[in-house]
């Protein structure tokens, strides 16, 4: 993936995760009404699937 001039990519400033890692905490947007999702609020509760895909049209 191609950085723009001027950008730092953040892929080169974290670290790679090994199978059984723990995962690091992050926030996205929730899908309704415009709550918060934090992986830390989850954790011991629910299970959470991350999907991850290299296209936007791409189907998971």
């Amino acid at each position: 993936m191609a950085v723009p001039v001027g950008r730092t990519s953040v892929a080169n400033q974290t670290h790679t995760l090994k199978v059984g890692d723990r995962a690091p905490d992050f926030e996205l947007p929730g899908h309704r009404g415009g709550e918060k999702f934090r992986l830390s609020d989850a954790r011991g509760k629910k299970n959470v699937v991350l999907a991850f895909y290299a296209l936007d049209w791409t189907a998971t």
